[in-house]
């Protein structure tokens, strides 16, 4: 990985220092030089290789917990999170819980991100629907009818102390989060490809207003650019 901002250099740059000085939240998503977060299979994993694994594991090491929301869960292919030996000592400890927002559950709970993960998975819902949670899973409620963002944020870090949080989208979530003021920085990979895929999935839906973002640092690893956009809402 080399720096191109700020501060141009040839050194190579470890993407835990770099990425290191996690804020409250992060969103972090790749997507296609055209704009799509999905490739032609409707998934992520064909966009940004092995550079852009690098810094996805990378900011797993880095965050508290892991917010997706319900449809990422649904696909199955979200499993628990898991981390190299070399980022779990670094950070000193096992991962990080994934937290899946829902606000119908309408989940399956045979899932292995439900009964294998390591760091067992979070459930972030509404009062009118914890109760069809099954036992053993961890809930956090904040709302009535809707998903209560802000409060939901405000209890995973000050009740269960996960400070640092990562949003991995889908873009119904990653959309929610930044209308509500919530997103502190983009940390958006760009894959040098074209999809023109009928699959193409936007990166966010409708926001209110435009939100203005400023580049804080960009970095290239094998043809993938990598922003960090700190939000000014």
């Amino acid at each position: 990985m080399r720096r191109l901002l700020p501060g141009p250099t040839d050194e190579d740059v470890d993407p835990y220092d770099a990425y290191g000085d996690a804020p409250g939240l992060r969103l972090g998503m790749v997507m296609s030089a055209d704009g799509s977060v999905t490739d032609a299979e409707g998934w992520t994993d064909g966009l940004g290789g092995a550079a852009d694994f690098r810094v996805f594991r990378t900011l797993r090491a880095l965050a508290g917990a892991i917010l997706v929301g319900a449809a990422t869960a649904r696909t199955g292919r979200l499993g628990p999170a898991r981390l190299r030996p070399d980022l779990r000592a670094r950070r000193g400890g096992p991962p990080a819980p994934i937290a899946v927002v829902s606000r119908s559950l309408d989940l399956d709970w045979t899932l292995p991100l439900f009964t294998e993960a390591e760091t067992p998975t979070i459930v972030v819902t509404t009062e009118r629907a914890r109760d069809a949670v099954p036992p053993g899973i961890k809930v956090v409620t904040a709302g009535d009818d809707d998903v209560d963002l802000p409060e939901a944020l405000r209890i995973l870090r000050e009740d269960l102390g996960h400070e640092h949080l990562l949003c991995e989208g889908g873009p119904a979530l990653a959309t929610a989060l930044i209308r509500a003021s919530l997103v502190d920085e983009l940390c958006l990979n760009i894959a040098p490809a074209l999809l023109g895929s009928p699959r193409h999935t936007r990166l966010l839906g409708v926001l209110d207003a435009e939100v203005p973002v400023e580049p804080a640092a960009v970095y290239l690893d094998e043809g993938v650019l990598f922003v960090r956009y700190r939000l000014r809402v």
